[in-house]
């Protein structure tokens, strides 16, 4: 079975969604400048509305430890997503304090961005793997662009991961197939409008 985590859920049909839906995970984006962006208090009361269910996973991007403390005061997390320029010293560090597996993404335009998984495999649990935003955008993820997906086939990724970046219900197959990717995260290739 392919793992499913359904990222940048904001409102209380959503929420529902992912979880009648049976997905194994959920994103909560604790960014800011994100059209996704939710608070502690907003991700509380959504993950309040269903018992159990899907992964609470949340998104930071280059987050403070208050920050982190912030959110983990108001809602329990399965696993914290660093999605920003957090080092491999800096992933260890939190997966040390909170206590909680880490997943670090990872933008992908080429074959050497792999290359640098090494480098914080002793500090993560999981990978995603996702396309390199675009120049000109302020998000480091949720971009709607796919890299090449033929660019993981057969290549082993040193931990768990997750394929990224412009999935879609259309091209989602296609992509597990291509990429060989044991898990996916979509989140604009299932809004009915940005954000």
């Amino acid at each position: 079975m392919t793992l499913v985590k359904i990222c940048g859920i904001n409102d209380a049909a959503g929420f529902d969604a992912v979880a009648e839906a049976g997905a194994d995970m959920v994103g909560l984006v604790f960014y800011p400048p994100s059209p996704r962006a939710v608070t502690a208090a907003e991700a509380a009361a959504l993950s309040a509305r269903v018992q159990g269910g899907p992964m609470r996973v949340g998104l930071f991007v280059d987050p403070t430890d208050a920050e982190l403390e912030a959110v983990l005061a108001a809602l329990p997390l399965g696993m914290i997503q660093l999605h920003g320029a957090e080092s491999p010293a800096r992933c260890a560090a939190i997966r040390a304090r909170f206590g909680l597996p880490v997943m670090k993404a990872v933008g992908v335009g080429d074959p050497r961005d792999l290359e640098g998984l090494a480098f914080y495999t002793p500090t993560v649990d999981r990978f995603l793997l996702d396309a390199k935003p675009p120049p000109d955008s302020d998000l480091p993820g949720g971009n709607a662009t796919a890299f090449d997906w033929s660019l993981t086939a057969g290549r082993t990724i040193p931990r768990p991961w997750l394929l990224a970046g412009g999935l879609t219900p259309e091209t989602v197959a296609e992509a597990i197939r291509q990429s060989g990717a044991p898990g996916v995260d979509v989140s604009s290739g299932v809004e009915r409008s940005r954000g």
